[in-house]
């Protein structure tokens, strides 16, 4: 088994090893995945977070050896904690970095990170989703410059020390399901349907009657039994399905 790890800001996983296909995830800076597989220019990897496969550009990713995996691995993680960061290397070079990304290989990158460092804190779900307020919708998206809504949810729990699966219909088989969204409180996630009873759409709720979501953009809408309420639209634009806790 061979290994790598993002030495860029982001890099696109995509479903099939082309540029053209589509976008289902993506790396950022410090994260390690394995390499199954290699097809011209193109390396298949599952990512470690979160066991999420697709194929990466040769040239986006540094090799390591399997020492450095597991020590990395089994580190508690250390997130850049603003919404941009910045490492330079010994010559002084910048390279900008995102929130969410590891900082655990710094010292093997040859570099020093610039700005607040990040670690688990369980009491900060709603804070840090607020952090992404306003970034604009992007399927496959894990950044402030553009988020889907289960790679949202699984960004925010990831910086207060929670995995998340990638996809919400994945997210919604871990956790406790809760009975109704009174029992729910602010940072539980809240998951919807669409017509045929597939789970579509995850945001995380506030204070049981508004949530924070990936639709369009990263914003806060109302909500209730019946779902998610639009007021700008006044429409009902997503159906509830169910409730689930996490901490």
């Amino acid at each position: 088994m061979r290994y790598g790890l993002c030495n860029l800001s982001i890099v696109g996983v995509r479903a099939k090893p082309s540029n053209k296909s589509e976008l289902v995830t993506q790396i950022l800076y410090g994260e390690s995945f394995k390499l199954l597989d290699k097809k011209g220019s193109w390396t298949r990897v599952k990512i470690y977070f979160d066991n999420y496969e697709g194929w990466i550009d040769n040239k986006q990713f540094q090799n390591i050896s399997k020492n450095f995996f597991e020590k990395i691995t089994n580190e508690d993680d250390v997130f850049c904690g603003d919404l941009i960061g910045v490492t330079k290397d010994t010559n002084q070079n910048e390279q900008i970095i995102v929130l969410g990304s590891v900082l655990n290989s710094l010292d093997f990158l040859n570099q020093k990170f610039t700005g607040k460092k990040q670690k688990k804190n369980f009491k900060k779900i709603l804070k840090t989703a607020k952090l992404y307020i306003n970034s604009p919708y992007l399927w496959g998206g894990k950044t402030p410059f553009g988020i889907d809504c289960s790679g949202f949810t699984q960004m925010v729990y990831k910086l207060n020390g929670v995995k998340l699966n990638r996809d919400a219909s994945e997210q919604a088989k871990q956790g406790k399901s809760l009975n109704s969204l009174e029992n729910s409180k602010t940072g539980d996630l809240a998951f919807f349907e669409n017509n045929y009873g597939d789970i579509i759409h995850v945001g995380i709720i506030i204070d049981k009657i508004k949530i924070i979501h990936a639709h369009g953009k990263v914003r806060i809408d109302k909500l209730d039994s019946s779902g998610i309420f639009n007021s700008e639209l006044n429409i009902y634009t997503h159906k509830l399905k169910e409730v689930r806790n996490y901490l």
